[in-house]
């Protein structure tokens, strides 16, 4: 069955960049549209952005568009995601998910049926 771990979480201080990486195994990866998410304490899990599957499209959040890239590598069947300009806000547990949602449901946690076991990411001074 599909699985996905993230790597790369650690504590970073405001304004720092940090890459996180998912790694993807168990089926085809091509065929899979990866999504990052994050929860922070108390808060309700949101989404970070997505890369599609076919055709490589990118989606962001409001507070990710522009700080934020993710990006897709076949070959190694790993989506990763690069964030610059870090700000406390960000502070969260990072997953990755997979699945196959149409375009209008990828930024909806329940278009993804698999999950990994998250990453923390903590921006602090």
């Amino acid at each position: 069955q599909v699985q996905l771990v993230e790597s790369g979480g650690t504590l970073v201080q405001p304004g720092g960049s940090l890459r996180l990486s998912c790694s993807f195994s168990g089926d085809v990866f091509s065929r899979y549209s990866i999504a990052w998410f994050r929860q922070a304490p108390e808060k309700e899990r949101e989404f970070v952005a997505a890369v599609k599957s076919t055709g490589g499209s990118t989606y962001y959040s409001t507070s990710a568009k522009g700080r934020f890239t993710v990006s897709r590598d076949n070959a190694k069947k790993t989506v990763d995601l690069q964030m610059n300009r870090l700000e406390p806000e960000d502070t969260a547990v990072y997953y990755c998910a997979a699945g196959h949602p149409i375009t209008s449901s990828m930024y909806y946690a329940s278009a993804y049926r698999v999950w990994g076991q998250g990453t923390q990411v903590t921006v602090s001074s």
